[in-house]
Order: structure tokens, then sequence, then C-alpha cells
């Protein structure tokens, strides 16, 4: 493996009631004042009834509350700023995340901006750079699982003016706390459900398609967490009501992105930088923008790693190696996530996500990064390649 340092601040309270039994204690801790901005999407969480619920414990205990809501599912640089404002204006002491990975995201960079008189965006998102000064604290109640980004400080913003989608993780924008109730996931449409747990799909197997492939502890978790989610996903799409699997989905998104199983390992995410900037120019949805592209992205790569995708075929899938060469075997396991990605009813071309032939795929090939970090490093030409045979 190679070297590392491991570091997570957030403290996770997780199982069913776990809002109504700790969330008052969680902003009595670490709320700088007397005042909590409530931040959301798009209302459901009216709908459903946690924002009632959230409201209720806060002003049982005369805690004043600003609403923050409207956050986007590709939150956007301007919403990062309204967010941070509004936080400034208030006085507030504590930013409450209630919702999934775009309100999460937003309200990372905006408690971070909350403290800051320059511009994030040019001097944290545009390349990394130290972050010298705390936050506003931040707490999360997560409502939909699937990014994972409840336990580290990653934010994916979108720069409508440049067209670019870029994420960040910075351990001080780590929430001080998180409250995962996975009963708060059973109002979240199917398609939400099956698309988050894609997400959460993809980013174990970004990590585990990536050197060292040497035996290592990190693979061997990827493994277990990659026949989970596949496991869940199937009974939660059957019986979207299975207190265990939506459990299990819950928990293994935020052990894909806790920085456990990327210890060690130098990590792909070319199939995600992919999917940023098709989501920079025509807003998709993200999982269902991976299901898309992973498999044709893999069948572009698998040769040059065949030991680790024959490992997934045999290790995730359960296929046979017998009658089967390396390359076989490797092109199987490839074959069994595409096969999956139809199974649970995502899309299997760009055209079902809001791809038309006015789209200029160049363009946005163009506009994306070639990581390092993948089996076989892309170029331009490549991934619009890719995309071409996605549309």
């Amino acid at each position: 493996m190679k070297n590392f340092i491991f570091e997570n601040s957030t403290k996770v309270i997780f199982g069913e009631g776990c809002v109504k039994e700790y969330l008052l204690s969680m902003i009595q801790k670490f709320s700088e004042g007397n005042t909590v901005m409530l931040a959301y999407g798009g209302g459901s969480v009216k709908k459903n009834g946690i924002y009632d619920e959230v409201k209720g414990i806060l002003d049982g205990a005369g805690i004043k509350t600003v609403d923050f809501s409207g956050i986007m599912a590709n939150p956007t640089y301007a919403k990062v700023l309204e967010g941070a404002n509004t936080a400034r204006e208030n006085n507030v002491g504590l930013i409450l995340a209630v919702g999934g990975g775009s309100v999460m995201d937003c309200c990372k960079a905006a408690a971070l901006a909350a403290r800051y008189e320059g511009d994030i965006w040019t001097d944290f998102w545009s390349s990394p750079d130290v972050i010298d000064f705390e936050p506003l604290p931040l707490g999360i109640i997560v409502t939909a699982a699937g990014t994972g980004s409840e336990c580290n400080g990653g934010a994916v913003i979108t720069n409508e003016e440049f067209k670019i989608k870029t994420g960040r993780d910075y351990t001080e924008c780590n929430a001080k706390f998180v409250l995962m109730d996975p009963a708060y996931t059973y109002s979240v449409p199917k398609r939400q459900m099956v698309s988050g747990s894609f997400d959460t799909l993809s980013h174990i197997m970004e990590i585990y398609f990536s050197l060292p492939d040497e035996d290592n502890i990190s693979d061997d978790i990827s493994e277990a967490l990659m026949r989970s989610v596949i496991r869940n996903l199937r009974k939660a799409v059957k019986d979207p009501l299975d207190y265990t699997a939506r459990s299990n989905l819950m928990w293994a998104a935020t052990m894909a992105e806790n920085r456990i199983i990327k210890l060690g390992k130098q990590t792909d995410f070319e199939c995600h930088q992919m999917e940023h900037q098709l989501g920079a120019y025509i807003d998709c949805n993200h999982g269902e923008g991976l299901a898309v592209l992973h498999p044709v992205y893999y069948r572009h790569i698998y040769k040059d790693g065949l030991y680790k995708f024959s490992r997934f075929a045999t290790e995730v899938w359960g296929i046979s190696p017998n009658g089967k060469n390396l390359e076989q075997l490797a092109e199987a396991g490839v074959e069994a996530l595409a096969d999956f990605i139809k199974e649970v009813g995502l899309p299997t071309s760009l055209r079902q996500i809001g791809v038309n032939e006015k789209t200029d795929l160049k363009a946005i090939a163009d506009s994306c990064n070639c990581v390092s970090g993948s089996y076989r490093k892309m170029t331009h030409d490549e991934i619009l390649k890719i995309f071409k045979e996605c549309y």
C-alpha cells in the first residue's frame, strides 16, 4: 500500500430515531450562536414532514432559525454565495444541511465562503490551496444516500460562467456532526434512490480500479462494499421500505467516501470527471450520467488492468473463471456491470439523459480533465470517442 495520513473529524450518529434523540445536543455542542441556518433543496423535506420535525425540535429549544432553500441538484457557485450571504446577514452560528449530496456540498462551500473575504472559487476551487481559518460550523441530516459527502470535506460545485463543475476535498470543511436515519430515505423517489446507489458503486469502483494491484486491505473492503451495494439495491428496488437494505445502502455510501478505502490507493476518477463536465453543460442527473459512461469507459481500459478487472468479475459478480482466459473474464465483469445497470432501470445512453444533436460533445470532451490514476490515461480525443459511443 502507498503511504498515507488518515483524518476524519465528523461525529456520526446512525439509526432510526437519531434526529429526535441527538439533534439538539449536537447543535448545543457545536453551534457558535443561537441562530441556525436550515438549508435544503426543492422542498421535499417540507412535503415528507422532515422539515417540520427538525424545525419543531429547534423551536422547542428556543433556537432561532433562518431558511436557505432551493439548493439545486448541481449546486452553483452563485447559490453558494447566496448561502454565505444569508449566514453572514443573520449572524448564523451553525449551518444545518438537511438533504442529499447537493445540499451538503453547497453548504460546505457556503460555510467556507461565510468566513472568507476573498473569492473561494478562485482561491480554493480553481486549484487546491491551504485553508488556514475555521469555516462556519456545519451539521448534516442525511435524507438521500449516494454521494457519501456527509463524512468528508468534499464539495462539487458548478461555475455556470465558466461551465466548469469541480470538486475539492478539504478536511476543514468536514461537518462537525452527521445524523443518519435510514427511514428518512424512504420518501426518496425510486429513480433518485437507484441513481444515488449507483453513484456509491461508482465511487468504490473508481478507487478499486487503480494501483496498487498487489494485496491490500482497501481492495478487500471495496469488494465487500460493491457486493453489498449490488445486493441491497436489488432488495430496495423490490421493496423500497426494506429497512435493512436502505440502512446498508446508506452506510455503504458513507464508507465509499469517508476516505477509508482510498488509503494506500492511487484512485481513478476519470469517469467522474467526464460526468461532471456533462453535468456542467446539460445539468443531467449525476448517478444516471455515471451509469451511461462507466461500461463504455471500462471497455476502453479493461485490457490495461486485466488482473483487477478479472478479479472484479470473480469476487464481485461471482463469475466462474472456468473456460475463460484473463481477458475473457475481465470482459465478462464489465458486461455484468452493464447488465446490472439495465436490470435496475438506469439509462444506458446519453440521449436518455438529455444529450441531443445540438449538444457539442467535442466542447464537453475538451473541457474534461485527463486525470492520472487510470490504468490508461485518457486523451480528449478518446473521451470524445467514449461520448459518441454512449450517445
